[in-house]
């Protein structure tokens, strides 16, 4: 019977104090000698922050000018995620999005790029919006296994070093 409490309780729980959480994974392309960027995030989360940003009301699955959450989305994603490799600043252009349930693939690359020997990235995406917002960044360069950072509130910027 204890068990049952404590699992009715965590789950009430979860539902009053809801994770909020965005995954971001950057691999760097020898080919192209461009970061390729990929950012999941949850799209009812960012159709508040983009309501909060654009001042209106979106709606991500069924927007009614498809061409206009495009440039919304490119905007806040611009604006949020800022990246230097060897301390020098890149250029991130957007490229695109896939839906994926309850969350969103959104696609960047970088400007030509040197081989990195350091990453630092600053990701404030829907940190006004959510309290406890945390962004995971992984990042892939000379190995096959990523440098990760966890950025949030007070902490919206991180360095890595190979």
């Amino acid at each position: 019977m204890q068990l049952v409490y404590i699992f009715v309780m965590a789950a009430w729980m979860t539902v009053l104090h809801p994770f909020f959480i965005s995954l971001t994974e950057m691999r760097y392309n020898p080919e192209s000698k461009k970061m390729e960027i990929a950012q999941k995030i949850f799209w009812d989360d960012l159709e508040v922050a983009l309501a909060s940003e654009f001042k209106e009301k979106v709606d991500f699955l069924k927007p009614k000018d498809k061409a206009k959450l495009e440039s919304q989305v490119k905007t806040y994603l611009l604006k949020h995620n800022q990246v230097w490799v060897n301390g020098k600043s890149v250029t991130l252009t957007y490229l695109g999005y896939e839906v994926e349930e309850d969350a969103a693939w959104f696609y960047l690359e970088s400007s030509v790029v040197e081989l990195p020997k350091s990453v630092e990235v600053q990701n404030t995406l829907l940190l006004k919006d959510f309290e406890g917002q945390q962004n995971i960044v992984h990042v892939y360069a000379q190995s096959k296994s990523p440098r990760s950072l966890l950025l949030g509130e007070g902490k919206e910027k991180g360095k890595i070093e190979f």
